[in-house]
């Protein structure tokens, strides 16, 4: 049988299914039945379908509290690798991660692009390139999706700001909409075929992106022939009829929502065409046939894979370690790392600041999973150097309280790390009492309590020493928090316009207070719910619907006991840093950004680092004699120090692993090879696209057109970057030879002889560019590829340009052009390290 004849059979087979069901069953699947499950029907043999979030791990059907789960690198690391083979590694975990929880669709990759370094959810996308997007996002789709494992891109589209995310509008050209935003969607579309999209919440040009027939139907399903699913992003549907005519396919979350009855409705009424509702039903078909949810009549439904990788497993733990290590860039080494780890008397190592024993391995929103472990630098340099590490705290790095480590924490009922939890209804009844092995607790929306309750209640005993210890709570509602002879309270309101504020960025207290050892406290909170119905639609500036989605949340609010030691003052803590970079000699100085920065819900308002930390890394500086720094951060920091330090190492989000992955790179047991994925501003404001806060009307303007950033900088539309994109040291050094240009099978390809002259194997990753000679046109990436060479030995690298990255968009004719007049390819190891030039006149 042939493929045409097979996907005819496969299509006539849904269309049969489909007309089977009545209209009321027909819209009933094509919204969720739960936050994270779709509904099934016996009669056609389509089983419930379950999705979980899943950029830097699959969390599972439960937003908080659910099952021990792989806490991946975020994607900004995955991207710095710029090789093919780690992406799709990545992909092919995340299928078995999805498999041992029974999840049919991972929503991921995040192809959005770094617009503004402010985004506060870029650690999750990856790159500001969409080449590069685009190739690691087609690789990890190809490694998931031979799994049985179906990926989902997200978020189409131009997505690449958090202000008011749910109301504004992108401002962007068709060109820039063609040539850059969509392009890591189409590539993934046709170079890996992704199973499924997520449309955003944003509007574009003044239309929901839930309702973008000219993207979704036009283009997505249209041009590019794509026979895959769109769902929206949850709560992200604003009308009915607009977003079922617009190409949406699935609403999620579920049980209620905009389409249902409304839907129905719709249709007889004429606004809607039943043949619409056919075509969303036989996509989501599709996707239940190709992730094993359809089972025809007679035959048995999927087998899930056995015998999978635990998620603490030596496997998982060296799979992890190695890919995060590879993604970590060396940007600046003056000869000082890697540091010697064979044992040698090279002295002590000062390690220094709180993200060296408070490392950050994940960023905030709905990337958050719930690790079984998450390991510190100084976990891992101690485990490597041993006793020649000596470990000082830094300074304070949030301005919010964070939840209790439940290893502070006893259950006073069970003995166990936790806390007792008790919910209460109205009438004080009590409707459920349990163990909780963290300090948070989801309440509302993935519970199964029969109401709402009005209180909860946590008692827990702490494992402090009598004396000041901070004490506090997260949460909306009235909280009184009792321990030892002393209580505090606070009333704490959501202040923002996104109903998701309750579960990714909920408001917080805490104060010092004085309590004697092993103190017995209870917090308890008065539940104070929004009506965010009411709250909305009485702002009509932000122009919601009756039936968006949005007025229906009621996403599970994080509850959550603030407890920790009280911390010390910071200019102690920068004395002590100082004298122990004076005593040891070398110091290795970890700073960066924490889940209050790098979170979905909120962007940045600045590149600086948070607290004294620039001060700390100064006068560590001063006083040590050689000194490291390790930048625990995805996205891009200021550095006023750079020129007072020896070495830099971006480790970004690492993972689980994290805390070992960079003591591999620092001692060099692991080569750091990454590369940049964004351009590094060298001040703030100091970039191609800055702004992410949309004006009184709501509108976002792309002003920057296609000269995002590296391809702006270049073009003289900012000051030149601290680090150009594509930048990075690794161990190697090396010296590039002949290059040569020739049209072949593939398109053009440019062949580089590269020489690796250190004393070490390493990799390098040569990259290829097209500066255009139209004056309108930027630089771009055109292709590149990663070379693993022996000490002394020189290799030929061959790069493969992509066509797609030869073209224009022509608005006037409404269809792509190629680009010409010749102009130039570049050859470079990062904008910033030009080796070659090869004209293309």
């Amino acid at each position: 049988m042939t493929g045409t004849t097979q996907t005819l059979d496969r299509a006539t087979r849904l269309a049969e299914l489909v007309g089977r069901l009545s209209l009321a069953e027909k819209v009933h699947v094509l919204t969720g039945e739960t936050a994270f499950t779709l509904p099934g029907n016996d009669r056609i043999g389509l089983a419930p379908l379950a999705f979980s979030d899943g950029p830097t791990g699959v969390r599972g059907l439960k937003f908080i509290g659910g099952d021990a789960v792989a806490l991946f690198p975020s994607a900004t690391l995955i991207a710095g690798a710029w090789d093919d083979g780690i992406a799709e590694e990545v992909g092919r975990m995340l299928a078995e991660e999805a498999q041992r929880q029974h999840i049919h669709v991972v929503l991921g990759p995040t192809v959005n692009l770094h617009r503004s370094p402010l985004g506060g959810r870029l650690f999750e996308a990856y790159s500001e390139d969409p080449y590069l997007a685009g190739r690691t996002a087609a690789a990890y789709v190809r490694g998931m999706q031979q799994r049985g494992t179906a990926a989902c891109l997200k978020h189409l589209v131009a997505n690449e700001s958090e202000t008011l995310r749910n109301f504004m509008d992108s401002r962007v050209s068709e060109t820039v909409l063609r040539e850059l935003y969509l392009l890591p969607f189409e590539m993934a579309v046709q170079d890996a075929g992704a199973w499924s999209m997520m449309a955003a919440y944003n509007d574009v040009n003044g239309v929901p992106a839930t309702e973008q027939d000219h993207v979704q139907n036009g283009i997505v399903k249209g041009e590019w022939g794509w026979d895959g699913l769109i769902m929206s992003d949850w709560f992200a549907t604003k009308r009915t009829a607009a977003s079922a005519n617009g190409g949406l396919d699935l609403v999620m979350p579920g049980p209620d929502g905009p389409w249902g009855d409304r839907l129905v409705a719709a249709v007889r009424a004429g606004e809607v065409a039943e043949g619409a509702v056919d075509d969303h039903v036989v996509r989501l078909l599709r996707l239940a046939d190709r992730v094993g949810g359809l089972t025809p009549e007679g035959q048995e439904p999927r087998r899930w894979a056995q015998d999978l990788p635990a998620v603490d497993s030596p496997v998982r733990q060296e799979q992890l370690r190695r890919i995060a290590a590879r993604g970590m860039t060396v940007v600046a080494n003056s000869g000082v790392l890697p540091l010697a780890a064979d044992g040698r008397a090279d002295g002590a190592v000062a390690l220094i600041g709180r993200h060296a024993i408070d490392t950050v391995d994940m960023g905030g929103g709905s990337a958050t999973v719930n690790p079984p472990y998450q390991s510190t630098v100084a976990d891992g340099l101690t485990a490597l150097l041993g006793d020649r590490v000596r470990v000082t705290d830094g300074v304070a790095v949030r301005s919010r309280p964070v939840a209790a480590d439940p290893a502070f924490l006893t259950d006073p009922a069970t003995g166990t790390p936790g806390m007792q939890v008790v919910l209460l209804a109205a009438d004080g009844t009590e409707l459920s009492r349990y163990h909780s092995d963290s300090s948070a607790i989801s309440i509302g929306g993935d519970d199964d309590l029969g109401q709402d309750p009005a209180t909860a209640v946590l008692t827990t005993t702490l494992a402090n020493d009598a004396g000041p210890v901070l004490l506090g709570a997260i949460g909306a509602g009235a909280w009184t928090v009792a321990g030892g002879d002393g209580e505090i309270s606070a009333r704490l309101r959501c202040a923002g316009k996104d109903p998701g504020e309750t579960m990714l960025r909920p408001p917080a207290f805490a104060e010092t207070v004085e309590l004697p050892a092993a103190a017995t406290v209870t917090a308890a909170v008065a539940l104070d719910p929004v009506d965010w119905r009411e709250l909305l639609l009485g702002d009509p500036a932000l122009g919601l619907a009756e039936e968006s989605h949005l007025l229906d949340m009621t996403a599970p609010g994080l509850t959550a006991l603030v407890a920790a030691p009280a911390p010390r003052p910071d200019d102690e803590l920068i004395a002590a840093a100082e004298a122990a970079a004076v005593a040891a000699g070398t110091a290795v100085v970890v700073v960066g950004l924490t889940e209050e920065d790098e979170t979905e819900a909120a962007d940045k308002q600045t590149l600086a680092l948070p607290g004294r930390q620039n001060e700390l890394v100064a006068r560590v500086a001063a006083a040590a004699g050689r000194t490291v720094v390790v930048v625990n951060a995805a996205t891009p920091v200021l550095m006023p120090w750079l020129a007072e330090v020896d070495a830099v190492l971006v480790a970004g989000l690492p993972g689980q692993e994290g805390g070992h992955a960079v003591a591999a790179a620092l001692t060099g047991a692991l080569e750091p090879t990454g590369r940049l994925v964004t351009s590094w501003p060298a001040a703030d404001g100091a970039a191609p696209a800055w702004d992410v806060v949309p004006a009184e009307d709501l509108a976002l303007s792309y002003d920057d057109g296609t000269f995002i950033g590296h391809r702006g900088y270049h073009a003289g539309h900012a000051p030149a970057p601290l680090f150009w994109f594509g930048h990075g040291l690794g161990y190697g050094a090396w010296e590039y030879g002949t290059v040569q240009a020739r049209e072949g099978e593939a398109g053009l390809e440019v062949t580089v002889e590269v020489t690796n002259t250190s004393a070490r194997d390493s990799r390098e990753t040569v990259q290829v560019y097209l500066d255009p000679a139209e004056e309108d046109q930027p630089i771009r990436l055109v292709g590149y590829r990663g070379a693993d060479v022996a000490a002394g030995a020189t290799a030929v690298v061959p790069v493969t340009c992509d066509a797609r990255l030869l073209r224009r968009w022509d608005e006037a004719a409404g269809t792509w052009a190629p680009l010409t007049g010749g102009g130039e390819l570049v050859v470079a190891r990062g904008l910033g390290d030009v080796r070659a030039r090869v004209s293309l006149a």
